[in-house]
This record gives C-alpha cells, structure tokens and sequence, in this order.
C-alpha cells in the first residue's frame, strides 16, 4: 500500500516520532497507519495514542444540565474568533436543551427536532446568517442518571467532562466529583475499569509490549513476563478507577470514590476538534471575515 508525505506527517502527528522513523515504519508496514504506530512504539519510539490527535477545528464543548439529565455537546465553527463569542455559547445551550427534552438518536435526528421558530436545522441556519460562518453539531452525549452529575469545562470550552455518579449528593459527594472530572480532564482515560478493556485490544497491548522488551535486548522468556508487569501500568494509566488520584498519588481513584461511599456509571470528555482538520486560510480574508460578523 503506497503512502504520501502527507501520511508520514500523520503518523509524526499521532506518535511524536521524527520524520525519518515515521517514514521506515509505514515503509515497513506497507503503509498501514495502525501497524506503523504500533511498529514505533515496539521500536521504543512511540508512546501508546490515548485517544489524542490533532486539535484543528473552531468550536467549543459546552455541558448543559437540567434535573437528573445533562448533556455535553460539541459545537464547530469556522475561527476562534465566533467559538470565543458569548452567543456561541448560548447556541450550543439552546441546542443542548433540545437534546434534554427529546432525547435524539444522533445529530442527523437532532436537526430534525423542534426548536424555537422550526427545526434544529432551521434555528442553526438563522445564526449562520447573523453570525456569517458555518455553525455544525458535530457530537453529543446525553445521561439520565438516579444519582447526580458533574461536570467540568476547561479553557472555555476546549475539552469538556461530564460524569455520572451513583450515591447521594451531599457538598461532599459533589467535591469528590468534581475532583474526579478534573482527573479525566488531565489524564483522559480510556476507559473506567479494567473490565472495559477488551480481549483484543489485551493482547494486542500484551504483544506490543513483548516485541519492545526483545528490542530492549531481553530474551523471549524475560519479555514474556516483564509483560504482566507492564500490563499492570497500562491498567493504571487508562482505566479511571486505577490511575493514582492527582491531588495524592498515594491513593488511586477507586479509593477517592470508596471513601465518600460513591461508584462511577460512566464518563465522557470531549477534545474541542479532536481528529478535525482545520482548513488554512489567508490572514487578510480571516480578519475581512471578523470584521463583518461584528457588522451585523
């Protein structure tokens, strides 16, 4: 399988590996993005991609709450300019309330619901004609829990948490999930617990690590069980109950939450723009644009 210049970019992207390695590992692996990472990372030059890619696209993650249901929702606009807009805001509310009361499928059903003056389709439609750029749902979470919610935006909307707590919301309840949203917010976990991790995606972890253990220089019967070992350090950085608390690492997770005697149904976070490209466009024409968006 051929692969162009834009690919080994990619892959540096993805893996933080340099050009050159990028290029003999899609070289090696005929160009098949997957196995060139894992290549890198058996190589020792690459770290496992949790669930990171580039941030390209405008936009904000907004979390909106009201009773036991919240929603978090992703926004996309055209510049940082409109995303940094307080009206923006209030339109991925609008649309997240839309989502709270009728509960849709996914975005293409979501623009079919009713909102103020038609459809969700319509409404975006009349705030791309006042605000002069493209405005697109690109995704949302909707929870109803028995418990509570929290949630938590950081840097005005560029990655947002919301969490699904089972126990009862006293001020403290609350302050550990909040502390908890923060840790995903840092760490971003793939998942909760280990039970989470597939078979597959086990012991494709497991083979990866024992080719980078031989490619250390260890034997085969070494390698075979520095895995478990380093198995154990895949648990304990991407599934949330076992990774150490980051306001005291002496404690995992799972700890913070025995103690206020609360349990995790789910999480969810959103990267503003994760796995987006952002077209580039001339200074003169992005400053032109802002301009008349602030005339109308």
């Amino acid at each position: 399988m051929a692969f162009t210049a834009k690919d080994v970019m990619a892959l540096r992207e993805k893996t933080g590996a340099g050009v050159m390695d990028c290029k003999k590992a899609l070289t090696d692996a005929d160009g098949d993005m997957t196995k060139a990472a894992d290549l890198l990372r058996e190589r020792g030059i690459a770290k496992a991609d949790k669930k990171a890619s580039r941030i390209a696209a405008e936009g904000i993650v907004a979390c909106y709450v009201e009773g036991n249901v919240g929603v978090l929702i992703e926004l996309n606009c055209e510049s940082d300019f409109v995303a940094k807009n307080p009206q923006f805001l209030e339109i991925a509310n609008a649309v997240a309330k839309v989502v709270v009361k009728a509960n849709p499928a996914n975005v293409e059903t979501l623009l079919t619901c009713a909102c103020d003056n038609g459809t969700v389709e319509e409404y975006l439609k009349s705030k791309i004609a006042v605000i002069g750029e493209k405005i697109a749902v690109r995704r949302f979470v909707r929870y109803e829990t028995n418990g509570f919610l929290s949630s938590y935006i950081h840097l005005g909307g560029k990655l947002g948490v919301m969490l699904d707590v089972a126990g009862e919301a006293t001020e403290a309840a609350e302050a550990v999930a909040h502390d908890v949203t923060l840790q995903i917010a840092f760490t971003k976990p793939a998942y909760l617990t280990k039970d989470e991790v597939s078979a597959e995606t086990l012991e494709k972890e497991k083979e990866v690590l024992k080719q980078q253990a031989i490619n250390e220089g260890k034997p085969e019967a070494i390698a075979e069980k520095m895995v478990m070992g380093r198995i154990k350090k895949f648990y304990d950085e991407n599934c949330l109950v076992e990774q150490a608390f980051i306001k005291d690492d002496s404690k995992k997770v799972a700890d913070l939450l025995k103690g206020a005697n609360l349990s995790i149904n789910k999480f969810t976070f959103y990267i503003m723009g994760e796995g987006l490209e952002k077209k580039s466009e001339d200074l003169s024409e992005e400053v032109a644009k802002q301009v008349a968006a602030m005339k109308k």
